[in-house]
């Protein structure tokens, strides 16, 4: 019993006292949002047909959705072009300055709304990995995803530097980003926007709280454990996220794998053959001939397939087995992407599956990139930053209005 107590009492430790899995989810805040930039970038041009006013899927036929399921989209708060630059605008920047980890916890919430305008606005639009985005963008507003690899990390140890100077550190930038983003929260309120579904809604209001308490008691408690409470709070909350996103990843492949065993296709092994002779799927025919000229291959593609998808979720428990399988499923995406012209559902697939990357692998990834920075040459006059600091702490972990 005393084992027991001891076992369950270092595990509620671990969970409330640290934010895990710190370099995964920076990974994974770095992945989806550069996936979601690079495809609104590329999609720029035909923005207007994908999810604008020029879309077969027209205004009316999206009210008509929105109002039947309730999802939550800016888009239909108007008709108008000028509102629809507006939301595209911001769906761009959010994207970016969340792959930086500028001021993470608001860029996580503005590109959440971001992802849901649009995709609710046209919802046939998308190849697989749009379903994918739209879960873990809501996801990731929960996580800590700005303890390493952001520009947030880098201003809390230049704070931290500061601080041990004996200076003093203000945040007004912060305090403004609340101020606008609670005053267009509260006037799409009253004005009755954020009818439909209430689970959107609440998640704003609640991180618009959470944020306006956090400040309040850093500036005002006048002990340490009103702080320490919040943290722990934030510390279950982002496990807890980090478990979801986890098993999402393991349930994406378990129902792919188990679907496919039904298929009489998967079972007699041709069915990688006719992916490869759809139009729509082959920018290199000539690749996908050449893929597809022999039988045993395609058919050890399409058992290994389902052989790696069904089996991945199963290797979580052997540390040796699941970096294998998760580098073949890796290439695997890669492959899809250059192969069938998918390269947005392989990059948000390729990020969902960097959560089980090991974190020796990523720390010296880390390190090897910090290094590459420090040989750049640095301008004349310039006060070098602070290396960011491992987050040993949860004070550490959370940086003002921006983690």
């Amino acid at each position: 019993m005393n084992r027991f107590s001891l076992a369950v009492s270092g595990g509620i430790a671990r969970v409330t006292e640290a934010a895990l899995g710190p370099w995964q989810t920076a990974v994974i805040r770095i992945g989806f949002s550069a996936t979601w930039l690079l495809f609104l970038l590329r999609e720029l041009p035909h923005r207007h047909e994908l999810y604008g006013p020029d879309g077969p899927w027209s205004w009316d036929l999206a009210e008509q959705l929105v109002g039947s399921n309730g999802s939550f989209t800016t888009l239909m708060w108007s008709d108008g072009r000028v509102w629809f630059e507006i939301v595209y605008a911001l769906a761009v920047l959010s994207s970016a300055l969340l792959m930086l980890g500028w001021r993470t916890r608001t860029m996580s919430v503005l590109f959440m709304v971001g992802v849901l305008s649009l995709q609710n606005r046209s919802v046939f639009m998308g190849d697989g990995g749009d379903n994918v985005l739209h879960l873990m963008s809501i996801y990731l507003v929960f996580t800590r995803c700005s303890q390493v690899w952001s520009l947030d990390a880098r201003r809390a140890a230049r704070d931290r530097a500061a601080r041990a100077r004996g200076e003093r550190v203000t945040d007004r930038t912060g305090p403004v980003l609340w101020g606008v983003l609670g005053f267009v929260l509260v006037a799409a309120t009253l004005a009755g926007r954020m009818q439909g579904d209430w689970l959107i809604p609440a998640v704003l209001w609640t991180v618009w709280v959470a944020q306006a308490l956090w400040w309040l008691v850093g500036r005002r408690a006048g002990t340490g454990e009103p702080r320490i409470l919040l943290d722990v709070v934030a510390n279950i909350v982002h496990n807890g996220a980090l478990l979801v996103i986890m098993a999402e990843a393991c349930l994406i492949y378990a129902t792919a794998g188990w679907y496919k065993v039904q298929g009489s296709r998967w079972q007699d092994g041709t069915a990688v053959y006719y992916p490869l002779h759809l139009e729509y799927f082959s920018p290199w025919p000539a690749l996908a001939d050449l893929l597809s000229t022999s039988g045993t291959m395609v058919m050890l593609v399409t058992y290994g397939t389902v052989l790696v998808q069904v089996a991945f979720p199963f290797t979580l428990f052997n540390r040796r087995v699941k970096n294998v399988l998760l580098a073949v499923m890796m290439t695997e995406h890669a492959v899809i992407a250059v192969v069938l012209g998918l390269p947005f559902f392989s990059l948000a697939m390729i990020a969902a599956d960097a959560v089980f990357l090991p974190t020796a692998f990523l720390r010296r990834l880390g390190g090897r990139m910090a290094r590459a920075r420090e040989r750049l040459p640095h301008r004349g006059g310039r006060t070098p930053v602070p290396r960011q600091r491992e987050p040993e702490s949860p004070e550490a972990a959370h940086v003002g209005f921006g983690a």
